[in-house]
C-alpha cells in the first residue's frame, strides 16, 4: 500500500518560511525560526552531533517525521543551498528526488542519501519517489516554490507547520499563489510546545 505525500516545515507567525537570498539561510530569522528542532535529542543524533539534546513532544515530531519518510523531492534552489551546507553525511538517509533541469548523474552520499536528479517535472519526480518509498511516505522537502506546485497539482494529502514565535517582516511565503479554490483543509492536530506549536492538516479537494 502507498504511502502519503505530505510536507512538514517551519513558518513565522507571518506565513514565512525562509528568507529570500540563499545567503541569509543560517542567518539570525532562519536559526530562530528553526529553534524549536536545534536542541532536540533526535537533531543531535542524525547529525552526528554527539550524545544529549532535549526529550519531549519536539523530539517525537522531529523523529517521527523522520521515521516515516521513505523518499524525499525537492526543487533545486533547496537542493543548491543544501549542497553547500549539509554536512559530508546528508541528513536524509533515503532517496532524494531532485526536480530540476540540470542533468547530472545521481550524487550518492555516505549514510543512506542518494540524490538523482529529475528533468521532466513534478509528476514524475513523485511517482520515481514514491517507487523508492515502498509503503512508506514521500516528503515534500521544499523549497517553497516545489511545495507549491505539489499542492496546486492536488498531489498533498497531509502537511505539517511548526509554527515559530518569529516574525520575518519579509521572505518566501509558503502559501503565496496557492489556488485556494480547489484545496480544503481538515485539521487533525494542533499540539503547544515551549518553542513551538506542531500543527498538522489533511488536504481535500474541493
Amino acid at each position: 500500500m502507498a504511502g502519503k505525500v505530505f510536507f512538514s516545515v517551519s513558518m513565522s507567525l507571518d506565513g514565512f518560511i525562509a528568507p529570500e537570498s540563499l545567503g541569509e539561510l543560517m542567518g539570525r530569522q532562519w536559526m530562530e525560526l528553526q529553534r524549536w528542532i536545534f536542541p532536540t535529542r533526535f537533531f543531535r543524533e542524525n547529525l552526528k552531533l554527539g550524545e544529549g539534546g532535549e526529550e519531549g513532544r519536539d523530539d517525537d515530531v522531529a523523529r517521527e517525521t523522520f521515521e516515516r519518510t521513505g523518499a524525499s523531492v525537492m526543487g533545486k534552489r533547496m537542493f543548491d543551498a543544501g549542497e553547500r551546507m549539509w554536512p559530508h553525511e546528508a541528513p536524509f538517509h533515503t532517496p532524494v528526488f531532485v526536480v530540476t533541469h540540470e542533468k547530472r548523474d545521481p550524487w550518492e552520499r555516505p549514510g543512506g542519501t542518494t540524490f538523482h536528479f529529475v528533468n521532466d517535472g513534478i509528476e514524475t519526480a513523485l511517482a520515481q519517489a514514491r517507487q523508492a518509498a515502498g509503503d512508506r511516505d514521500v516528503r515534500i522537502a521544499g523549497g517553497g516554490a516545489t511545495i507549491l506546485e505539489y499542492v496546486n497539482a492536488g498531489l498533498i494529502d497531509e502537511f505539517s507547520i511548526a509554527l515559530s514565535p518569529v516574525l520575518f517582516g519579509a521572505g518566501i511565503r509558503l502559501f503565496e499563489g496557492v489556488d485556494a479554490g480547489r484545496v480544503a483543509l481538515e485539521q487533525v492536530r494542533a499540539e503547544p510546545t515551549r518553542q513551538t506549536t506542531h500543527l498538522t492538516y489533511a488536504v481535500r479537494e474541493r
